[in-house]
């Protein structure tokens, strides 16, 4: 029993929030491949995602996502089928683990790395207009702009969380331990 409730403890939810408290989005659960002292590392197939006036969608690639202790940012690491990896970058508070769910809050900037190393910046209006409509104080905004100018600064370098060796192998990690369970002594009827 012990073993199927430390499988189970391995896949946990994602929620955004909004500087307010409000929940902005969810993703169901994800694997987590690895945890550190400065991230957690989830996997997924595909995930379902919520968002906060109740529309569902399915994203499309598999994916790493990972989720800063200390850093203001998150990544979505999308593997394409083209080929290469998509970097999608949510400029955010740390993440907690809290009640079972990591959360965090979502400060709207958003940076894309493609995989031919095309960088595209997101959501400065959205960003601006929640500034005023949040109240975000001087400090956060200065802790925002640095955050994203330092994301900048390591995808033009290309180094981690911006590393595709790296997350390539944290997902061959999630299929290695996501292989369907076989009992030993299975004899399929005929």
């Amino acid at each position: 029993m012990d073993e199927q409730k430390n499988i189970f403890s391995k896949w946990l939810i994602v929620q955004a929030y909004k500087h307010d408290g409000s929940l902005h989005r969810q993703w169901s659960p994800g694997y987590v491949v690895l945890e550190t002292d400065e991230y957690w590392a989830l996997a997924t197939k595909s995930s379902l995602v919520t968002e906060d006036d109740g529309r569902r969608w399915m994203t499309k690639e598999n994916a790493i996502f990972l989720l800063f202790k200390k850093q203001w940012l998150n990544v979505i690491c999308m593997f394409k089928e083209a080929g290469g990896i998509c970097y999608y970058t949510n400029i955010a508070s740390p993440t907690i683990l809290d009640d079972g769910y990591l959360r965090y809050v979502d400060y709207d900037l958003d940076l894309k790395l493609f995989p031919d190393k095309v960088i595209k910046s997101l959501d400065e209006q959205e960003f601006l207009t929640n500034a005023k409509r949040y109240g975000y104080s001087p400090d956060l905004i200065k802790a925002i702009r640095r955050s994203f100018q330092e994301t900048r600064e390591a995808m033009e370098k290309g180094v981690f969380p911006f590393a595709d060796s790296t997350i390539e192998s944290l997902y061959q990690k999630f299929l290695a331990e996501n292989q369907p369970f076989i009992p030993r002594h299975f004899v399929p009827r005929h």
